[in-house]
């Protein structure tokens, strides 16, 4: 019965996930959880049980990896299944200890800053944290403008507890609203959130302005073929095609996917490359268009070595592969950014896990690790009034790190993705569904363009206004407004989770005070 219990709230965080319906389910998936920390169990029979639970919801929610690794995707699910019990050993320690309310406490505390460690750390996977879960239903978190989706994480968090705590007193046959404090505090923050919410829907919408047109390319390229060199002519052809389709006398911006230009050349010698030239020569014909694409090229930095990440060449110069974005525009220089955010295990891998790269090698895309962007970087042109945040990828689901574009200047979010390494799986449709929390929390449009789909335009409430479907090649064209109004978020970033961390610190600290009261008592 315990077991199935294990086994039940595996389940319901599975069925709360993206894409399935059931996302209310996630205000009760930790409830059995919570039963079976209160049996009297040993602490390996605890911990086996916690991790049964992390394993099918990581299994159930992320299986999808499987499609481009198979050894990789399993010591990826089992590895965050096991980082994710580590929260639960300290809640049940605190709640042995020093008491139910404790324990509580520790929880949310606990879970949240191993949610911040995971945002952070040099395997941060945060796919998974709780906040995610409502980015099917972005009308019930506008306040995420204020938290971020620390705030749904906390949530979720309390909803569980206090309703795990009322079941458990009706259960005991106890008065329920008596002396329960976080019950009273559960419903007054409610209340404020749905008060909230319900301001956010009538109050009026910022001043904005549309300058123009941005077109969103999808060219639908398998990506397991993408890097042939037999195919780029094509594939650029293609792009090129797609695009003066849909341009006109207003579109301002053209957005393409990830590497979408893939012909591995110097960063120097872009303008030069001749698979390259229809790209140019469609610039040229239309000077007002600036283009945003990914682009995968060498950063050379001759025999000195400036980048942990750099190889060396034939010449003794080093260098660093670079998963980018680059703006370009007739008669303006080129500017670049490269992807900061590394898929671990995939374009890098931490160095204290050097020695498993065999194991987690090609997860999809390239092997080796990339070089690297240290902070966010706008790319503007003087003549185009749209100011790019240019998010890559994996980027995408950093709330914090893409509110550093808004901070610096950034007017709209400009995500380009290649999610075709998954296939048709839901992978490629939850990383659609977190751009809409990005939108509400920065206050910004989003442009998305995926390589085989789905690409998007979305607005600042994280309404989709339109989209391409899966695996169809064609381009969005939408009149997108800019803002200058900055979030609340945008500005302070994860000042929720920095505040729960900083609580368990307190909370380990009183804790560690304790036990060498104890020990010199025993003296």
């Amino acid at each position: 019965m315990r077991w199935l219990l294990s086994c039940l709230s595996g389940f319901m965080l599975v069925a709360a996930w993206p894409d399935f319906p059931f996302t209310w389910l996630i205000f009760v998936a930790w409830i059995p959880l919570l039963f079976l920390a209160v049996e009297p169990t040993r602490k390996i029979t605890w911990f086996g049980q916690v991790f049964l639970t992390m394993l099918i919801w990581n299994t159930g929610t992320t299986w999808w990896i499987w499609n481009s690794t198979d050894v990789g995707s399993i010591a990826a699910i089992i590895a965050n299944s096991l980082l994710m019990c580590l929260p639960w050993l300290g809640y049940r320690n605190f709640m042995r200890q020093y008491g139910t309310r404790a324990g509580y406490s520790a929880l949310v505390f606990f879970w949240m800053t191993f949610e911040l460690i995971h945002l952070n750390w040099q395997i941060s996977w945060p796919w998974l944290h709780l906040g995610n879960v409502f980015c099917m239903h972005p009308s019930w978190v506008r306040w995420y403008e204020i938290t971020g989706i620390g705030g749904g994480t906390f949530l979720v968090l309390i909803i569980n507890i206090c309703l795990f705590d009322v079941f458990r007193a009706w259960l005991q046959k106890q008065p329920i609203l008596s002396k329960r404090p976080a019950l009273y505090t559960l419903i007054v923050l409610v209340c404020f959130l749905i008060s909230y919410n319900r301001y956010r829907e009538l109050s009026p919408t910022p001043s904005t302005t549309s300058p123009g047109n941005v077109v969103v390319v999808q060219p639908n390229i398998d990506p397991y073929q993408k890097f042939s060199i037999t195919t780029l002519g094509e594939q650029i052809n293609g792009l090129v095609t797609l695009t003066e389709q849909q341009i006109d006398s207003n579109t301002r911006l053209v957005v393409w996917p990830e590497t979408a230009m893939s012909a591995g050349d110097w960063q120097h010698n872009t303008e030069a490359n001749t698979y390259y030239q229809p790209i140019f020569a469609l610039l040229d014909r239309h000077p007002k268009v600036a283009l945003l694409s990914g682009i995968e090229l060498f950063v050379n930095y001759g025999k000195e070595k400036t980048s942990p990440t750099a190889r060396i060449d034939a010449n003794g110069n080093n260098y660093d592969v670079m998963n980018a974005a680059m703006l370009a525009q007739f008669n303006q220089p080129l500017q670049f950014y490269y992807k900061s955010k590394l898929v671990p295990g995939v374009e890098t891998m931490p160095t204290y896990l050097r020695f498993l790269a065999p194991v987690f090698e090609q997860f999809g895309g390239t092997s080796g690790g990339y070089g690297k962007s240290t902070n966010p970087v706008v790319l503007q042109n003087s003549d185009c009034p749209y100011k790019s945040a240019p998010i890559i990828c994996y980027e995408s689901i950093y709330g914090e790190y893409t509110g550093g574009y808004v901070k610096q200047g950034a007017n709209i979010l400009t995500i380009i993705t290649n999610d075709g390494w998954w296939r048709n799986t839901p992978g490629h449709r939850q990383h659609l569904q977190l751009a809409r929390l990005r939108a509400i929390e920065t206050g910004k449009w989003v442009v998305r363009s995926a390589n085989t789909g789905i690409s998007a335009i979305i607005d600042p409430q994280g309404n989709i206004i339109q989209n391409l479907p899966w695996a169809k090649a064609g381009a969005l064209k939408y009149a997108v407004p800019i803002t200058d109004h900055v979030t609340v978020y945008a500005k302070a970033g994860d000042w929720i989770y920095y505040l729960m961390s900083f609580m368990a610190v307190l909370a380990l600290s009183w804790h560690y005070w304790q036990w060498l009261k104890k020990r010199w008592a025993r003296r």
